[in-house]
Protein backbone atom coordinates (compact mmCIF):
# COMPACT_ATOMS: atom_id res chain seq x y z
CA UNK A 1 0.00 0.00 0.00
CA UNK A 2 1.60 3.24 -1.14
CA UNK A 3 0.58 6.71 -2.28
CA UNK A 4 -0.01 9.78 -0.06
CA UNK A 5 -2.12 7.83 2.45
CA UNK A 6 0.52 5.09 2.62
CA UNK A 7 3.27 7.61 3.35
CA UNK A 8 1.16 9.27 6.05
CA UNK A 9 0.30 5.92 7.65
CA UNK A 10 3.96 4.86 7.74
CA UNK A 11 5.00 8.21 9.27
CA UNK A 12 2.32 7.96 11.97
CA UNK A 13 3.41 4.40 12.75
CA UNK A 14 7.02 5.52 13.20
CA UNK A 15 6.10 8.44 15.48
CA UNK A 16 3.84 6.26 17.61
CA UNK A 17 6.66 3.78 18.14
CA UNK A 18 9.32 6.34 19.08
CA UNK A 19 7.47 8.65 21.48
CA UNK A 20 7.95 6.63 24.66
CA UNK A 21 11.34 5.35 23.52
CA UNK A 22 12.59 8.89 22.92
CA UNK A 23 11.62 10.15 26.38
CA UNK A 24 13.06 7.06 28.08
CA UNK A 25 16.34 7.37 26.18
CA UNK A 26 16.66 11.11 26.83
CA UNK A 27 15.74 10.70 30.50
CA UNK A 28 18.25 7.87 30.90
CA UNK A 29 20.98 9.94 29.27
CA UNK A 30 20.29 12.94 31.53
CA UNK A 31 20.36 10.58 34.53
CA UNK A 32 23.83 9.31 33.58
CA UNK A 33 25.16 12.81 32.87
CA UNK A 34 23.90 14.11 36.21
CA UNK A 35 25.66 11.23 37.98
CA UNK A 36 28.91 12.23 36.28
CA UNK A 37 28.37 15.94 36.99
CA UNK A 38 27.27 15.77 40.64
CA UNK A 39 28.87 12.46 41.65
CA UNK A 40 26.15 12.24 44.27
CA UNK A 41 23.55 9.47 44.53
CA UNK A 42 21.04 11.86 46.12
CA UNK A 43 21.29 15.30 44.52
CA UNK A 44 20.56 14.21 40.95
CA UNK A 45 17.03 13.08 41.89
CA UNK A 46 15.84 16.60 42.74
CA UNK A 47 16.32 18.11 39.25
CA UNK A 48 15.01 14.89 37.67
CA UNK A 49 11.83 15.06 39.74
CA UNK A 50 11.35 18.72 38.83
CA UNK A 51 11.95 17.97 35.13
CA UNK A 52 9.48 15.09 35.32
CA UNK A 53 6.76 17.37 36.66
CA UNK A 54 7.56 19.94 33.97
CA UNK A 55 7.24 17.26 31.28
CA UNK A 56 3.86 16.09 32.63
CA UNK A 57 2.60 19.68 32.92
CA UNK A 58 3.70 20.61 29.38
CA UNK A 59 1.98 17.56 27.90
CA UNK A 60 -1.21 18.24 29.84
CA UNK A 61 -1.32 21.85 28.65
CA UNK A 62 -0.39 20.69 25.14
CA UNK A 63 -3.35 18.34 25.13
CA UNK A 64 -5.56 21.29 26.09
CA UNK A 65 -4.19 23.21 23.11
CA UNK A 66 -5.09 20.38 20.75
CA UNK A 67 -8.64 20.51 22.07
CA UNK A 68 -8.63 24.22 21.18
CA UNK A 69 -7.65 23.46 17.59
CA UNK A 70 -3.84 23.74 17.64
CA UNK A 71 -2.23 21.15 15.35
CA UNK A 72 0.25 18.91 17.15
CA UNK A 73 2.08 16.18 15.24
CA UNK A 74 4.60 13.53 16.21
CA UNK A 75 7.48 15.80 15.23
CA UNK A 76 6.39 18.54 17.65
CA UNK A 77 5.79 16.00 20.42
CA UNK A 78 9.27 14.50 20.01
CA UNK A 79 11.01 17.88 20.05
CA UNK A 80 8.94 18.94 23.09
CA UNK A 81 10.37 16.12 25.22
CA UNK A 82 13.93 17.06 24.27
CA UNK A 83 13.34 20.74 24.99
CA UNK A 84 11.85 20.16 28.44
CA UNK A 85 14.53 17.69 29.52
CA UNK A 86 17.45 19.63 28.09
CA UNK A 87 16.46 23.17 29.04
CA UNK A 88 15.04 22.17 32.42
CA UNK A 89 18.24 20.37 33.40
CA UNK A 90 20.30 23.36 32.24
CA UNK A 91 18.36 25.73 34.49
CA UNK A 92 18.70 23.28 37.38
CA UNK A 93 22.47 23.10 36.93
CA UNK A 94 22.79 26.88 36.97
CA UNK A 95 20.62 27.32 40.07
CA UNK A 96 22.22 24.47 42.03
CA UNK A 97 25.72 25.74 41.24
CA UNK A 98 24.89 29.19 42.63
CA UNK A 99 23.08 27.65 45.63
CA UNK A 100 26.10 25.48 46.43
CA UNK A 101 28.32 28.56 46.16
CA UNK A 102 26.16 30.46 48.67
CA UNK A 103 26.01 27.50 51.09
CA UNK A 104 29.74 27.98 51.60
CA UNK A 105 29.07 31.55 52.77
CA UNK A 106 26.01 31.24 55.05
CA UNK A 107 24.58 28.58 57.33
CA UNK A 108 20.90 29.16 56.50
CA UNK A 109 19.70 27.15 53.50
CA UNK A 110 16.78 29.56 52.98
CA UNK A 111 19.12 32.55 52.96
CA UNK A 112 21.50 30.82 50.57
CA UNK A 113 18.63 29.97 48.21
CA UNK A 114 17.35 33.55 48.39
CA UNK A 115 20.71 34.86 47.19
CA UNK A 116 20.94 32.12 44.54
CA UNK A 117 17.51 32.99 43.16
CA UNK A 118 18.26 36.73 43.11
CA UNK A 119 21.54 36.06 41.30
CA UNK A 120 20.74 33.17 38.96
CA UNK A 121 16.99 33.82 38.66
CA UNK A 122 17.25 36.78 36.24
CA UNK A 123 19.62 34.84 33.99
CA UNK A 124 17.27 31.83 33.99
CA UNK A 125 14.27 34.06 33.29
CA UNK A 126 16.13 35.84 30.48
CA UNK A 127 17.30 32.52 29.05
CA UNK A 128 13.84 30.97 29.20
CA UNK A 129 12.24 34.15 27.92
CA UNK A 130 14.61 34.19 24.97
CA UNK A 131 13.80 30.61 23.98
CA UNK A 132 10.06 31.15 24.52
CA UNK A 133 10.04 34.34 22.44
CA UNK A 134 12.04 32.68 19.66
CA UNK A 135 9.72 29.66 19.60
CA UNK A 136 6.62 31.85 19.57
CA UNK A 137 7.98 33.49 16.41
CA UNK A 138 7.37 30.11 14.76
CA UNK A 139 3.64 30.65 15.35
CA UNK A 140 3.67 33.11 12.44
CA UNK A 141 4.80 30.41 10.00
CA UNK A 142 2.53 29.40 7.11
CA UNK A 143 3.09 25.68 7.72
CA UNK A 144 1.04 24.09 10.49
CA UNK A 145 3.87 21.67 11.25
CA UNK A 146 6.14 24.65 11.89
CA UNK A 147 3.70 27.05 13.53
CA UNK A 148 2.38 24.37 15.94
CA UNK A 149 5.84 23.89 17.40
CA UNK A 150 5.81 27.53 18.52
CA UNK A 151 3.19 27.37 21.30
CA UNK A 152 3.95 23.73 22.15
CA UNK A 153 7.67 24.37 22.55
CA UNK A 154 7.07 27.62 24.43
CA UNK A 155 4.83 25.80 26.91
CA UNK A 156 7.54 23.20 27.44
CA UNK A 157 10.22 25.80 28.14
CA UNK A 158 7.89 27.80 30.40
CA UNK A 159 6.99 24.66 32.36
CA UNK A 160 10.66 23.78 32.78
CA UNK A 161 11.57 27.32 33.83
CA UNK A 162 8.73 27.60 36.36
CA UNK A 163 9.55 24.18 37.84
CA UNK A 164 13.22 25.11 38.27
CA UNK A 165 12.40 28.45 39.92
CA UNK A 166 9.70 27.12 42.28
CA UNK A 167 9.59 23.35 42.81
CA UNK A 168 13.35 22.74 42.66
CA UNK A 169 14.30 25.57 45.10
CA UNK A 170 11.65 24.35 47.55
CA UNK A 171 12.98 20.78 47.43
CA UNK A 172 16.58 21.97 47.81
CA UNK A 173 15.77 24.09 50.87
CA UNK A 174 13.76 21.28 52.48
CA UNK A 175 16.54 18.75 51.85
CA UNK A 176 19.49 18.85 54.28
CA UNK A 177 23.00 19.72 53.11
CA UNK A 178 23.72 16.00 53.15
CA UNK A 179 21.91 15.76 49.79
CA UNK A 180 25.20 16.99 48.22
CA UNK A 181 27.12 14.00 49.67
CA UNK A 182 29.96 13.14 49.24
CA UNK A 183 30.98 16.79 48.59
CA UNK A 184 28.82 18.52 51.19
CA UNK A 185 29.25 22.35 51.06
CA UNK A 186 30.20 23.77 54.46
CA UNK A 187 30.49 27.40 55.55
CA UNK A 188 34.05 28.52 54.89
CA UNK A 189 34.76 25.48 52.74
CA UNK A 190 36.53 25.60 49.40
CA UNK A 191 34.74 25.45 46.08
CA UNK A 192 34.63 27.26 42.77
CA UNK A 193 37.12 30.13 43.02
CA UNK A 194 37.00 33.29 40.90
CA UNK A 195 40.78 33.64 41.12
CA UNK A 196 41.92 30.04 40.70
CA UNK A 197 40.98 26.89 38.86
CA UNK A 198 41.17 25.64 35.25
CA UNK A 199 38.70 28.16 33.85
CA UNK A 200 40.54 31.07 35.44
CA UNK A 201 43.80 29.78 33.97
CA UNK A 202 42.18 29.53 30.53
CA UNK A 203 40.85 33.09 30.89
CA UNK A 204 44.30 34.37 31.85
CA UNK A 205 45.81 32.73 28.77
CA UNK A 206 43.16 34.28 26.52
CA UNK A 207 43.77 37.67 28.16
CA UNK A 208 47.43 37.63 27.07
CA UNK A 209 46.50 38.01 23.38
CA UNK A 210 42.71 38.25 23.01
CA UNK A 211 42.73 39.57 19.45
CA UNK A 212 44.80 36.71 18.13
CA UNK A 213 42.54 34.25 19.98
CA UNK A 214 39.22 35.56 18.65
CA UNK A 215 40.53 35.81 15.09
CA UNK A 216 41.70 32.20 15.29
CA UNK A 217 38.36 31.05 16.70
CA UNK A 218 36.49 32.97 14.00
CA UNK A 219 38.56 31.33 11.26
CA UNK A 220 37.76 27.89 12.64
CA UNK A 221 34.03 28.69 12.53
CA UNK A 222 34.27 30.04 8.97
CA UNK A 223 36.05 26.87 7.81
CA UNK A 224 33.23 24.78 9.31
CA UNK A 225 30.66 26.98 7.58
CA UNK A 226 32.21 26.07 4.21
CA UNK A 227 30.23 22.84 4.44
CA UNK A 228 27.22 24.91 3.32
CA UNK A 229 28.59 24.73 -0.22
CA UNK A 230 27.44 21.09 -0.17
CA UNK A 231 23.91 22.07 0.91
CA UNK A 232 21.25 20.25 -1.09
CA UNK A 233 17.61 20.43 -0.01
CA UNK A 234 16.76 17.41 -2.12
CA UNK A 235 15.42 15.31 0.76
CA UNK A 236 11.79 14.40 -0.01
CA UNK A 237 9.10 12.20 1.50
CA UNK A 238 10.41 9.13 -0.30
CA UNK A 239 13.83 9.61 1.32
CA UNK A 240 12.54 10.67 4.72
CA UNK A 241 12.68 7.21 6.35
CA UNK A 242 15.97 5.68 7.48
CA UNK A 243 14.46 2.20 7.34
CA UNK A 244 12.64 0.83 4.31
CA UNK A 245 8.86 1.18 4.68
CA UNK A 246 5.99 -0.18 2.63
CA UNK A 247 5.05 3.13 0.99
CA UNK A 248 8.57 3.59 -0.40
CA UNK A 249 8.75 -0.05 -1.56
CA UNK A 250 5.47 0.36 -3.42
CA UNK A 251 6.58 3.57 -5.11
CA UNK A 252 9.82 1.96 -6.32
CA UNK A 253 7.93 -1.05 -7.65
CA UNK A 254 5.50 1.13 -9.61
CA UNK A 255 8.37 3.19 -10.99
CA UNK A 256 9.93 0.07 -12.52
CA UNK A 257 7.02 -0.45 -14.93
CA UNK A 258 5.05 2.80 -15.13
CA UNK A 259 5.69 6.56 -15.19
CA UNK A 260 6.88 7.63 -11.74
CA UNK A 261 3.84 9.82 -11.09
CA UNK A 262 1.39 6.90 -11.43
CA UNK A 263 1.72 6.37 -7.70
CA UNK A 264 0.32 9.81 -6.86
CA UNK A 265 -1.18 11.63 -9.86
CA UNK A 266 -1.33 15.39 -9.87
CA UNK A 267 -4.99 16.34 -9.51
CA UNK A 268 -6.53 19.17 -11.53
CA UNK A 269 -10.03 20.50 -10.83
CA UNK A 270 -11.58 22.37 -13.78
CA UNK A 271 -14.71 24.31 -12.65
CA UNK A 272 -16.26 24.50 -16.15
CA UNK A 273 -16.62 21.12 -17.83
CA UNK A 274 -16.43 22.83 -21.23
CA UNK A 275 -12.83 23.84 -20.50
CA UNK A 276 -11.70 20.33 -19.57
CA UNK A 277 -10.55 19.24 -23.09
CA UNK A 278 -8.45 22.41 -23.45
CA UNK A 279 -6.86 21.85 -20.03
CA UNK A 280 -6.12 18.21 -20.90
CA UNK A 281 -4.38 19.31 -24.08
CA UNK A 282 -2.46 22.21 -22.47
CA UNK A 283 -1.19 20.23 -19.48
CA UNK A 284 -0.39 17.26 -21.72
CA UNK A 285 1.95 19.49 -23.73
CA UNK A 286 4.03 20.33 -20.64
CA UNK A 287 7.42 18.65 -20.89
CA UNK A 288 7.59 15.99 -18.18
CA UNK A 289 3.86 15.13 -18.11
CA UNK A 290 3.25 11.53 -19.26
CA UNK A 291 -0.52 11.63 -19.63
CA UNK A 292 -3.65 13.55 -18.60
CA UNK A 293 -7.17 12.20 -18.43
CA UNK A 294 -10.54 13.01 -16.88
CA UNK A 295 -11.46 10.65 -14.03
CA UNK A 296 -14.60 12.16 -12.51
CA UNK A 297 -17.21 14.87 -12.96
CA UNK A 298 -19.44 16.47 -10.35
CA UNK A 299 -21.11 19.71 -9.33
CA UNK A 300 -17.79 21.42 -8.63
CA UNK A 301 -16.36 20.58 -12.05
CA UNK A 302 -14.21 17.96 -13.73
CA UNK A 303 -11.36 16.15 -11.99
CA UNK A 304 -8.33 15.42 -14.15
CA UNK A 305 -5.38 13.22 -13.25
CA UNK A 306 -2.00 14.23 -14.65
CA UNK A 307 0.64 11.51 -14.41
CA UNK A 308 4.15 12.97 -14.22
CA UNK A 309 7.17 11.13 -15.58
CA UNK A 310 9.41 11.64 -12.49
CA UNK A 311 8.63 10.04 -9.14
CA UNK A 312 5.89 12.12 -7.46
CA UNK A 313 8.00 12.91 -4.38
CA UNK A 314 11.16 14.04 -6.16
CA UNK A 315 12.60 17.48 -6.79
CA UNK A 316 12.22 16.89 -10.53
CA UNK A 317 8.46 16.41 -10.06
CA UNK A 318 8.20 19.48 -7.79
CA UNK A 319 9.85 21.57 -10.48
CA UNK A 320 7.04 20.68 -12.92
CA UNK A 321 4.22 22.05 -10.76
CA UNK A 322 4.63 25.76 -11.72
CA UNK A 323 4.51 24.86 -15.44
CA UNK A 324 1.50 22.57 -14.93
CA UNK A 325 -0.32 25.34 -13.06
CA UNK A 326 0.50 27.95 -15.68
CA UNK A 327 -0.82 25.70 -18.43
CA UNK A 328 -3.96 24.77 -16.49
CA UNK A 329 -4.76 28.39 -15.58
CA UNK A 330 -4.22 29.58 -19.14
CA UNK A 331 -6.56 26.96 -20.59
CA UNK A 332 -9.16 26.69 -17.81
CA UNK A 333 -9.03 30.09 -16.12
CA UNK A 334 -7.62 31.27 -12.77
CA UNK A 335 -10.14 29.20 -10.76
CA UNK A 336 -8.64 25.95 -12.04
CA UNK A 337 -6.91 24.20 -9.14
CA UNK A 338 -3.84 21.98 -9.24
CA UNK A 339 -3.31 19.73 -6.21
CA UNK A 340 -2.29 16.22 -5.26
CA UNK A 341 0.71 14.90 -3.34
CA UNK A 342 3.37 16.45 -5.57
CA UNK A 343 1.71 19.87 -5.56
CA UNK A 344 1.28 19.75 -1.78
CA UNK A 345 5.00 18.98 -1.31
CA UNK A 346 5.88 21.83 -3.68
CA UNK A 347 3.66 24.26 -1.74
CA UNK A 348 5.22 23.12 1.54
CA UNK A 349 8.68 23.91 0.21
CA UNK A 350 7.61 27.32 -1.02
CA UNK A 351 5.93 28.09 2.31
CA UNK A 352 9.08 27.02 4.12
CA UNK A 353 11.14 29.51 2.09
CA UNK A 354 8.67 32.23 2.98
CA UNK A 355 8.80 31.26 6.67
CA UNK A 356 12.60 31.52 6.70
CA UNK A 357 12.48 35.07 5.32
CA UNK A 358 9.97 36.11 7.99
CA UNK A 359 11.07 34.22 11.09
CA UNK A 360 14.87 34.47 10.93
CA UNK A 361 15.07 38.29 11.17
CA UNK A 362 12.19 38.34 13.66
CA UNK A 363 14.00 35.92 15.99
CA UNK A 364 17.18 37.99 15.78
CA UNK A 365 15.32 41.17 16.70
CA UNK A 366 13.49 39.52 19.62
CA UNK A 367 16.67 37.95 21.03
CA UNK A 368 18.55 41.24 20.66
CA UNK A 369 15.89 43.15 22.58
CA UNK A 370 15.91 40.62 25.43
CA UNK A 371 19.70 40.73 25.64
CA UNK A 372 19.65 44.50 25.61
CA UNK A 373 17.19 44.55 28.51
CA UNK A 374 19.21 42.01 30.51
CA UNK A 375 22.66 43.51 29.97
CA UNK A 376 21.47 47.14 29.77
CA UNK A 377 23.76 47.68 26.81
CA UNK A 378 23.72 47.66 23.01
CA UNK A 379 27.28 46.71 22.07
CA UNK A 380 27.39 43.44 24.05
CA UNK A 381 24.08 42.10 22.64
CA UNK A 382 25.25 42.89 19.10
CA UNK A 383 28.49 41.01 19.76
CA UNK A 384 26.65 38.03 21.22
CA UNK A 385 24.14 37.87 18.37
CA UNK A 386 26.96 37.97 15.85
CA UNK A 387 28.86 35.12 17.50
CA UNK A 388 25.76 32.91 17.74
CA UNK A 389 24.83 33.49 14.08
CA UNK A 390 28.36 32.54 12.96
CA UNK A 391 28.22 29.52 15.22
CA UNK A 392 24.89 28.51 13.64
CA UNK A 393 26.36 28.73 10.13
CA UNK A 394 29.32 26.60 11.23
CA UNK A 395 27.07 23.98 12.86
CA UNK A 396 24.80 23.84 9.81
CA UNK A 397 27.82 23.49 7.53
CA UNK A 398 29.14 20.53 9.52
CA UNK A 399 25.63 19.09 9.79
CA UNK A 400 25.22 19.19 6.01
CA UNK A 401 28.57 17.47 5.45
CA UNK A 402 27.84 14.74 8.00
CA UNK A 403 24.34 14.15 6.60
CA UNK A 404 25.57 13.68 3.05
CA UNK A 405 29.04 12.21 3.54
CA UNK A 406 28.82 10.17 6.77
CA UNK A 407 25.12 9.25 6.95
CA UNK A 408 24.79 9.22 3.13
CA UNK A 409 21.31 10.75 3.26
CA UNK A 410 19.76 11.76 -0.09
CA UNK A 411 19.92 15.47 0.73
CA UNK A 412 19.00 17.82 3.56
CA UNK A 413 15.45 18.41 4.75
CA UNK A 414 14.40 21.90 3.54
CA UNK A 415 13.05 22.78 7.00
CA UNK A 416 16.33 21.95 8.77
CA UNK A 417 17.90 25.45 8.47
CA UNK A 418 14.87 27.15 10.04
CA UNK A 419 14.48 24.73 12.96
CA UNK A 420 18.23 24.57 13.57
CA UNK A 421 18.44 28.37 13.47
CA UNK A 422 15.68 28.88 16.04
CA UNK A 423 17.07 26.25 18.42
CA UNK A 424 20.73 27.21 18.09
CA UNK A 425 20.19 30.95 18.33
CA UNK A 426 17.74 30.69 21.22
CA UNK A 427 19.51 27.90 23.10
CA UNK A 428 23.03 28.93 22.10
CA UNK A 429 22.49 32.43 23.42
CA UNK A 430 21.60 30.84 26.78
CA UNK A 431 25.22 30.14 27.62
CA UNK A 432 26.24 33.64 26.66
CA UNK A 433 23.45 34.94 28.90
CA UNK A 434 24.67 32.81 31.82
CA UNK A 435 28.22 34.02 31.27
CA UNK A 436 27.64 37.71 30.55
CA UNK A 437 25.03 38.18 33.29
CA UNK A 438 27.64 37.03 35.83
CA UNK A 439 30.37 39.05 34.11
CA UNK A 440 28.25 42.19 34.36
CA UNK A 441 27.68 41.51 38.05
CA UNK A 442 31.44 41.18 38.63
CA UNK A 443 32.25 44.17 36.38
CA UNK A 444 30.35 46.53 38.67
CA UNK A 445 32.98 45.84 41.32
CA UNK A 446 36.13 44.80 39.49
CA UNK A 447 35.94 46.39 36.03
CA UNK A 448 35.48 44.73 32.66
CA UNK A 449 38.76 42.80 32.39
CA UNK A 450 38.82 41.34 35.88
CA UNK A 451 35.02 41.01 35.86
CA UNK A 452 35.21 38.87 32.72
CA UNK A 453 37.93 36.67 34.17
CA UNK A 454 36.11 36.21 37.47
CA UNK A 455 32.73 35.55 35.84
CA UNK A 456 34.35 33.15 33.38
CA UNK A 457 36.11 31.29 36.20
CA UNK A 458 32.99 30.67 38.32
CA UNK A 459 30.57 29.85 35.47
CA UNK A 460 32.87 27.80 33.23
CA UNK A 461 32.20 24.43 34.84
CA UNK A 462 28.43 24.70 35.21
CA UNK A 463 27.89 26.14 31.71
CA UNK A 464 30.00 23.38 30.19
CA UNK A 465 27.98 20.77 32.08
CA UNK A 466 24.75 22.39 30.89
CA UNK A 467 25.95 22.37 27.30
CA UNK A 468 26.87 18.69 27.45
CA UNK A 469 23.45 17.80 28.89
CA UNK A 470 21.53 19.79 26.27
CA UNK A 471 23.66 18.42 23.43
CA UNK A 472 23.14 14.90 24.73
CA UNK A 473 19.37 15.22 24.83
CA UNK A 474 19.24 16.54 21.27
CA UNK A 475 21.64 13.86 20.10
CA UNK A 476 19.04 11.28 21.14
CA UNK A 477 16.94 12.54 18.22
CA UNK A 478 19.65 11.45 15.79
CA UNK A 479 19.11 7.76 16.55
CA UNK A 480 15.45 7.87 15.51
CA UNK A 481 14.41 6.25 12.20
CA UNK A 482 13.46 9.53 10.50
CA UNK A 483 16.03 11.43 8.45
CA UNK A 484 14.81 14.91 9.44
CA UNK A 485 15.01 14.21 13.19
CA UNK A 486 18.43 12.60 12.72
CA UNK A 487 19.71 15.66 10.87
CA UNK A 488 18.13 18.05 13.36
CA UNK A 489 19.40 16.13 16.39
CA UNK A 490 22.98 15.96 15.17
CA UNK A 491 23.13 19.55 13.91
CA UNK A 492 21.68 21.08 17.09
CA UNK A 493 23.78 18.83 19.36
CA UNK A 494 26.96 19.75 17.50
CA UNK A 495 25.97 23.42 17.48
CA UNK A 496 25.36 23.41 21.24
CA UNK A 497 28.77 21.85 21.86
CA UNK A 498 30.30 24.40 19.52
CA UNK A 499 28.65 27.21 21.48
CA UNK A 500 29.76 25.66 24.76
CA UNK A 501 33.41 24.89 24.03
CA UNK A 502 34.40 27.39 21.35
CA UNK A 503 32.03 30.36 21.28
CA UNK A 504 31.33 30.80 24.99
CA UNK A 505 34.69 29.48 26.20
CA UNK A 506 37.01 31.23 23.74
CA UNK A 507 35.41 33.58 21.22
CA UNK A 508 33.16 35.64 23.51
CA UNK A 509 35.76 36.07 26.30
CA UNK A 510 38.43 37.05 23.75
CA UNK A 511 36.14 39.58 22.05
CA UNK A 512 35.05 41.03 25.39
CA UNK A 513 38.65 41.42 26.54
CA UNK A 514 39.68 42.99 23.24
CA UNK A 515 36.76 45.43 23.15
CA UNK A 516 37.14 46.28 26.83
CA UNK A 517 34.68 48.44 28.73
CA UNK A 518 33.15 49.68 25.46
CA UNK A 519 31.31 46.36 25.31
CA UNK A 520 28.85 47.81 27.85
CA UNK A 521 28.03 50.86 25.72
CA UNK A 522 25.93 52.96 26.28
CA UNK A 523 25.59 52.06 29.99
CA UNK A 524 27.70 53.71 32.69
CA UNK A 525 29.96 50.64 32.80
CA UNK A 526 31.35 51.70 29.41
CA UNK A 527 32.76 54.88 30.97
CA UNK A 528 34.11 53.58 34.25
CA UNK A 529 37.34 51.61 34.12
CA UNK A 530 38.12 50.50 37.66
CA UNK A 531 41.17 48.20 37.86
CA UNK A 532 41.40 47.99 34.09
Amino acid sequence: VTGPAGYSADAIKVYESINGTLFAAAFGLVFLLLILIYRSPFLLWLPLIAVGFAEIASRAIGYGLTEMGVTVNGQSSSILSVLVLGAGTDYALLLIARYREELRKVESRSQAMGVALRSAGPAILASGGTVIAALLCLSLAELNSTSSLGPIGAIGIASAMIAMLTLLPAMLVIAPRFVFWPKVPRVGGSGVDAEHGPWRRLGDRIAKSPRRVWIGALLVLLVMACGLFKYDDGLTSSGGFRDEVEAVKGEKLIGESFPGGTNAPTEIVVPDAADAPAVVAAVGDVDGVAQVKAVAEGETGVLLNAVLEPEPYSTAAFALIPDVRDAAHEAGGPDTLVGGGTAVEYDIREANKSDVKLIVPLVLVVVFLILMALLRAVAAPLMLIGTVVISFLAALGVGVLVSEVVFDFPGTDPSLPLFAFVFLVALGIDYNIFLMARVREETETYGTREGLLRGFAVTGGVITSAGVVLAGTFLVLSVLPLVFLTELGFTVAFGVLLDTFLVRSILVPALTLDIGSKVWWPSSLAKDKPKE
